[in-house]
């Protein structure tokens, strides 16, 4: 398992080609070439899909939640309308020398 030497196969799809040590013509060299290119616009294509809906999804939580603050800050109109009644009530009240 350790072995790192790839194992021979019949199959001629999946055998693996040392570069470096085969006697390859240079028309396949640009083809192997080629192909590595081409797997990796698929692959970045692929993550960048990814990213980009990664950043809408982060995007539209952070705007759910400065929204929903928004909210919540606009639903604070109950402590105002409680701090009016205190004060209608203490201007209602009786007068004495600690008002």
């Amino acid at each position: 398992m350790a072995d790192k030497t790839p194992q021979e196969s019949s199959a001629r799809v999946a055998t693996r080609i040392d570069i470096s040590k085969s006697g390859l013509t240079r028309e396949q060299m640009y083809f192997i070439r080629h192909i590595e290119v081409e797997q990796l616009k698929k692959k970045t294509q692929m993550l960048r899909t990814r990213n980009v809906v990664t950043g809408l999804a982060i995007g539209a939580i952070v705007v759910g939640i400065y929204g929903y603050t928004f909210y919540s800050v606009s639903q604070e109109k109950i402590m105002d309308e409680m701090d009016e009644e205190a004060k209608r009530a203490r201007l209602q009240g009786p007068k004495t020398g600690a008002n």
